[in-house]
């Protein structure tokens, strides 16, 4: 028998104390490294943006991975990698923590244009307010003075 799962994850985690520092020129190469990671950890991608401050990956948690240490292999090399390149020359490292939300797959085309339009909603919503919203969406109990 064989074991099949599907494991939707919404990830957010921002900038260390959310420096507007992630370059628009330099994000690509910062999210081809990421989609690299997921790769070889057998996660399959379907979404990766953010802006300035925070980055929102979309993807499918392969059964043989843990969500806590894929994300911290995620900020670990992904820091390595910025630093070694000079993608971001004030960048200090990712906050402490991230935001990780499941959903069905009845979602994901929803959730993929939501990531892709990063830019265009945030003109309107700061990333502290969207991330908020994404803890009571799901029901999570949170103290404000915590919240990034």
């Amino acid at each position: 028998m064989s074991t099949y799962t599907q494991i939707l994850y919404q990830l957010v985690f921002s900038t260390k104390y959310q420096e507007m520092i992630l370059l628009k020129e330099n994000r690509p190469k910062l999210y081809q490294y990421i989609t690299g990671i997921l790769k070889n950890k057998n996660c399959h991608l379907y979404q990766i943006n953010g802006i300035d401050n925070h980055v929102h990956i979309l993807f499918h948690l392969h059964p043989s991975q843990s969500l806590a240490d894929l994300v911290k292999d995620i900020k670990l090399a992904s820091s390595k990698f910025i630093k070694e390149n000079h993608l971001f020359p004030n960048f200090i490292g990712w906050q402490n923590g991230y935001g990780a939300f499941t959903y069905s797959i009845e979602a994901k085309d929803n959730l993929i244009a939501y990531i892709k339009n990063q830019e265009s909603h945030h003109k309107i919503k700061s990333f502290r307010d969207e991330f908020i919203e994404l803890l009571v969406e799901h029901g999570i109990i949170f103290d404000e003075k915590f919240v990034l």
